[in-house]
């Protein structure tokens, strides 16, 4: 495993600039506002071809100031325990607060290193900004500006050096599922369930998640990505900036998931919202898996769990290809066959078919059910043959492609579907006008 640097301090501090500025990427959001960061955000990075995690957490506080104070505390105290070596930041700017010599304590009763780092020193000239920092009896400061870069460098060369050896790992798959779905159906939970700790934020407050967040586990021999994201709102609901860009995030991370986990509440029922994230998913051509959560509190019949099914298969016909199962989060009912699904939908999203199987089954297809004439004139399928996976994608080149009919593409779909063994998973299928000579029989 490679090494774990976490960067803790008091909020508003610059925490997710450093983050971001250290990794070179945008995965911690930054607002000019205190308490934005409230998980742990985990991020790779590397300096002179040493690599290490890098993980941001929340603004560190002592009293309780709201409801998420004392779990923001947790958190950072766990990323603590976890990491290999502690960067405390510091704000060159305000100068020291009661809240610092509060964490500098913390930190000199552990036994790893801490780099103590004052950011918002923005040039050599506002050094001496610094001072002020002497009163904490810190050995050595290190000056750095994470928005401007300055100092970064110097910081990093001391840094590597005191990072632990580590042997890389060897690559495998690893499966990335991105847990989706409207505010408080219980996305964080049903996460803190599977990993068996509370390794996120979790409230009945709509909105506690606003960073996709990335947790790596194994289950059954196997790796997967969990991405715990941003309740996505109707576009009316959204008013604040910070949560438009939560909400873009948590679209973005199905751009980047194999599987989307669509979560649900059973006990409000299957609503517009639930729908429209639905199609985003399905937009993007992630496998997909809907999960009713909450099914711990529906009172059940022989007929209710069917009843559910009956009104999502009938609100999102597009996505009949999806499994859809009930659990509950809260009492772990049936969350560990989740996994199983999984495996089902990536086996066939991964699935490559050879080109004369596709071929005889759309050879099959089209004897059974010819498609109408264009114009008067016969649609001529040449060819066909895959392109890529992840979601399974054809190609297949006719006389006339503009004409076929949706309602035939479908059909085709069907049967490559039901032919090849791809019933869990997106399927696209596009034509193209043949150009040049292609070898292949007419049809």
């Amino acid at each position: 495993m490679k090494p774990i640097v976490a960067i803790v301090g008091r909020p508003n501090v610059g925490k997710s600039t450093f983050f971001n500025r250290i990794t070179r990427s945008k995965d911690a959001l930054v607002d000019n506002f205190p308490g934005v960061t409230r998980d742990r955000i985990y991020g790779d990075a590397s300096w002179n071809d040493i690599e290490f995690t890098l993980v941001d957490t929340g603004g560190f506080v002592l009293e309780d100031e709201d409801d998420f104070t004392q779990q923001i505390r947790f958190q950072v105290q766990q990323a603590i325990e976890d990491a290999d070596v502690i960067t405390l930041l510091l704000d060159g700017k305000q100068g020291v607060s009661p809240f610092d010599k509060d964490i500098v304590e913390i930190l000199r009763s552990i036994t790893k290193p801490v780099f103590y780092v004052v950011n918002k020193i923005d040039g050599q000239e506002q050094e001496k900004n610094m001072y002020d920092f002497c009163s904490l009896g810190i050995d050595k400061l290190y000056p750095v500006s994470a928005e401007h870069r300055y100092g970064i460098s110097d910081f990093l060369d001391d840094l590597i050096l005191a990072l632990p050896e580590f042997a890389p790992e060897k690559s495998q798959d690893i499966i990335k599922l991105a847990v989706v779905g409207r505010p408080n159906v219980g996305k964080s939970s049903l996460i803190n369930r599977i990993l068996g700790e509370n390794r996120l934020l979790v409230s009945h407050i709509p909105g506690t998640t606003r960073d996709a967040i990335d947790t790596v586990c194994d289950i059954n021999g196997k790796s997967f990505l969990l991405i715990d994201t941003a309740g996505i709102r109707r576009k009316g609901k959204v008013s604040k900036k910070l949560e438009k860009f939560s909400i873009i995030k948590a679209l973005r991370s199905l751009d980047r998931c194999d599987v989307a986990l669509i979560v649900m509440d059973a006990d409000e029922g299957t609503t517009e919202q639930d729908i429209n994230i639905a199609g985003y998913a399905f937009e993007r051509g992630c496998g997909c898996i809907l999960l009713l959560n909450k099914w711990d509190l529906i009172e059940k019949d022989t007929n209710t769990a069917k009843k559910h099914y009956d009104q999502l298969r009938m609100e999102a016909k597009y996505l009949s290809f999806a499994p859809a199962i009930t659990i509950s989060a809260l009492t772990g009912q049936r969350v560990s066959k989740i996994f199983k699904l999984v495996d089902e939908v990536y086996s066939q999203y991964a699935m490559r078919i050879g080109t004369g199987q596709l071929n005889r089954i759309l050879d099959q297809a089209i004897k059974k059910n010819e498609p109408s004439l264009h114009r008067g004139k016969r649609l001529k399928f040449y060819y066909a043959t895959q392109v890529s996976a992840k979601p399974p994608t054809f190609i297949c080149f006719v006389n006339y492609p503009d004409a076929v009919h949706f309602s035939y593409k479908r059909y085709l779909v069907n049967q490559i579907r039901a032919e090849a063994g791809l019933d869990k998973t997106p399927v696209r299928l596009f034509f193209r006008q043949r150009t040049g000579r292609l070898k292949g029989k007419k049809r």
